[in-house]
């Protein structure tokens, strides 16, 4: 592996999914085994369907059997179905150009879905977590202000996100060295 940056797991097949970032691919391991098989990407960076550009976040969504992933090269996120050959664009531009509008990530390193399939991004070029509903591509900024900064609305570099079980969304504010604690109210 090259850096491996983001983990998945599928408790069904127990298996773990590894981002091995630098070799733009997703590598799948069996509980217990050392030898793991490729199952997202070639071994090389591209911004069409069928590889990856850095791929960092992970999450399994067991749901439709795919991995979501941040591409952080690329300025998206994709689902990658399982067995498929290519990806569907969740959020970000399908071209890999960068930007800062509703409709545009930059250097996205992490993703997490809640149990309705909406989507949060960790829009680190652009110091701000994106909130996307299921299904939509025109994503709302939740945390962060989109310049980086130091007070408690502001978020420098967030890297990693989690949620737990009352939607309380944990950042990673990189930069700023903390960790924060967002409450997040959904639409039913």
């Amino acid at each position: 592996m090259n850096q491996p940056y983001g983990i998945a797991y599928d408790s069904n097949s127990q298996r773990i999914f590894v981002a091995d970032t630098n070799n733009h691919r997703v590598v799948s391991y069996k509980l217990g085994s050392l030898v793991g098989t490729v199952v997202v990407g070639n071994n090389s960076y591209g911004l069409h369907r069928s590889s990856l550009y850095l791929p960092c976040g992970l999450h399994f969504d067991s749901p439709s059997n795919s991995l979501i992933i941040a591409n952080y090269g690329a300025h998206n996120i994709v689902r990658w179905t399982l067995g498929q050959s290519t990806w569907d664009l969740i959020a970000g531009n399908i071209n890999g150009s960068l930007g800062n509008s509703s409709m545009e990530l930059k250097n996205p390193r992490d993703v997490v879905l809640d149990s309705m399939g909406n989507v949060y991004v960790a829009d680190t070029g652009n110091h701000r977590v994106q909130f996307y509903f299921a299904g939509q591509s025109n994503g709302t900024t939740i945390a962060g202000t989109g310049i980086s900064g130091t007070n408690a609305t502001s978020l420098n570099s967030p890297w990693s996100l989690a949620l737990d079980s009352q939607l309380n969304l944990y950042v990673a504010d990189t930069n700023n060295h903390r960790i924060q604690k967002f409450l997040i109210l959904e639409d039913d």
